[in-house]
């Protein structure tokens, strides 16, 4: 049996959805070991006069604790 944990990150990006939640999953890698999934729980955008400026991601991480 494996023991896991989820922690919420944000994270944005200047191009995509999709970078916005590489760079989540990259920022989680670099501080817990053993990260198995992401979940997008929701996106957003920054908006700056009248243009779409950044995305924006929340992302759960789950990770195995040892």
């Amino acid at each position: 049996m494996a023991i896991m944990k989820v922690i919420e990150i944000m994270a944005d990006s200047k191009t995509s959805w999709e970078d916005a939640t590489k760079k989540a999953v990259e920022k989680a890698s670099g501080s817990v070991k053993g990260v198995k999934s992401a979940y997008v729980q929701s996106q957003s955008v920054v908006v700056k006069k009248g243009k779409v400026d950044a995305y924006r991601v929340n992302v759960k991480v789950t990770f195995e604790v040892k």
